[in-house]
């Protein structure tokens, strides 16, 4: 009798699992989810609906559904570059550990100049449904022709949106529909030691995941100053395994977000070699979201200068700045948005919005994700005592205005408006100083050195960076720059190509 009330009991549970489990299928069958994105109400792609169905129930070491929600949405991107080359020399880039394919590889020897194409290789992640991808800078910067093959392995011609030097990020766009895309996580919530999957292309491979731990954060290479004067840069560093072919593609949670975009790796050989490093995910959503809207990205600028990470132990000294108590004031731009607000040099910036801050690359990840106008609180110290105060975040032109895609962007240089000080000291009204030339822009293709102060562009005054963007604008073909050198006498004239072409 014991028997058959254990075997009763047994059938009974059994069947109203059984009963459980076919109740609560047909409750969530054919039930369409939706998160927000910034471009409204979007439902969620079956890659994603697991999630949302309670079905990661794999634990914290099974990355599977993670992986299953990220492989659809990574992209394997081409591109094709014509170029006029030497055939004696050999190819170089400085993003060739992540980048692809050296030609060189494939092309014999020869003499003379001739035409050939380069080609490469990268990966990209879709972020929207309808088409939008996301990738590094480096992996389309100057390409002829881009092509997308989604994991499915259908192929798409796409263009390129926009694209971000500073940051290192680009968006692209092919005509598809209905696509799986990965969900935005948030980099902020993102902690040390944390389990991470990087998904790519690497070495010309199918689809490829890798897993590792966060390893750090806040870390700067410099490395995105080869592309730009002002480079944002604070990675995410981690020991997942990334080689030549990932740039461009996604760093995941074990939830299956977008927590960045792998961009480079320190590396000896090229290839891996412990240390990969990703552009945190709110630093991506914000440029992203510029380039989709205004076609450039509304950069916000604090306003200060601050020391190197790599500087010396001595010149800390010398300077009176310790590690680890916040981001030294080496000197504030005039009229920026620290020096409105009376922040002053040999000030510490502890924290923002309540965020603390150690190091200059932290600061800068934190401000990359405002925009002028927006109103943060910074905490500082000065003498010994700490003060918080509401800081307006300006542009680069020192307002709040939004800047367009303009001439100004492809010239290839840093440019300051000249303080009213160096202004008076000189005996001019004002002028635009050039600060950095960036390899390949259009001002690198001038004679023009750092230092050059515009005072004149086509016979009319430059005060400001505003006045001489205004002018470009307006202007065609070449343009007459008249300046001077501080140290040196006499008005120095350059022609100023504005297309590589001309």
């Amino acid at each position: 009798m014991r028997a058959k009330q254990v075997a009763a009991v047994i059938l009974i549970s059994a069947t109203t699992c059984l009963a459980t489990m076919w109740g609560y299928n047909r409750f969530i069958g054919g039930r369409t989810y939706y998160y927000s994105q910034d471009s409204g109400k979007v439902p969620v792609p079956a890659n994603y609906a697991r999630f949302f169905e309670g079905g990661d129930k794999s634990g914290p070491a099974d990355f599977s559904e993670a992986a299953s929600a990220a492989i659809p949405a990574t992209v394997h991107i081409k591109t094709k570059t014509v170029k006029t080359v030497s055939s004696s020399s050999r190819h170089s880039n400085p993003f060739s550990d992540l980048f692809g394919l050296d030609p060189d590889d494939f092309f014999g020897g020869g003499n003379g100049m001739r035409s050939m194409p380069e080609m490469a290789s990268g990966s990209g992640v879709i972020i929207s449904n309808d088409g939008y991808i996301v990738t590094n800078n480096h992996v389309v910067d100057g390409a002829d022709e881009v092509t997308v093959t989604l994991s499915n392995r259908k192929s798409f011609k796409a263009k390129v949106v926009g694209a971000d030097p500073s940051s290192d990020l680009a968006v692209v766009k092919i005509d598809a529909q209905n696509l799986p895309f990965l969900e935005y996580g948030n980099s902020d919530d993102v902690k040390v030691g944390q389990w991470v999957l990087a998904v790519g292309y690497p070495l010309t491979l199918e689809t490829t995941v890798t897993a590792g731990i966060v390893s750090a954060k806040g870390r700067t290479l410099d490395i995105n100053r080869r592309q730009s004067q002002t480079p944002v840069e604070s990675f995410i560093q981690t020991d997942a395994a990334v080689n030549p072919g990932n740039s461009g593609g996604p760093l995941i949670n074990t939830q299956g977000q977008l927590i960045g975009i792998n961009s480079a790796i320190a590396s000896p050989t090229g290839s891996y070699a412990g240390y990969s490093f990703t552009i945190p995910v709110n630093i991506v959503r914000k440029i992203v979201r510029d380039i989709m809207k205004f076609g450039t990205p509304q950069r916000a600028y604090l306003g200060i200068s601050y020391p190197r990470d790599d500087m010396s132990d001595d010149e800390k000294k010398e300077m009176g700045i310790k590690d680890g108590e916040g981001v030294y004031v080496l000197d504030v731009t005039a009229d920026g948005a620290a020096a409105h607000a009376g922040i002053k040099k040999g000030d510490v910036i502890t924290k923002l919005n309540g965020m603390p801050v150690a190091t200059g690359a932290e600061m800068v990840g934190q401000i990359a994700t405002f925009s002028p106008g927006d109103k943060i609180n910074v905490t500082y110290r000065r003498d010994g005592k700490e003060s918080t105060i509401s800081i307006v975040l300006r542009n680069n032109t020192g307002t709040t205005s939004l800047i367009k895609t303009s001439l100004l962007d492809k010239l290839g240089a840093n440019l300051e408006t000249l303080s009213k000080k160096d202004a008076a000291s000189l005996d001019i009204k004002g002028g635009v100083v050039v600060k950095g030339i960036t390899e390949n822009g259009l001002m690198d293709k001038s004679r023009i050195q750092e230092g050059f102060i515009i005072l004149k562009a086509n016979g009319q005054d430059v005060t400001t960076v505003d006045d001489f963007q205004k002018i470009l604008d307006k202007a065609s073909g070449t343009v007459k720059l008249e300046g001077v050198f501080p140290g040196y006498e006499g008005v120095y004239t350059y022609p100023l190509r504005l297309s590589a072409g001309n």
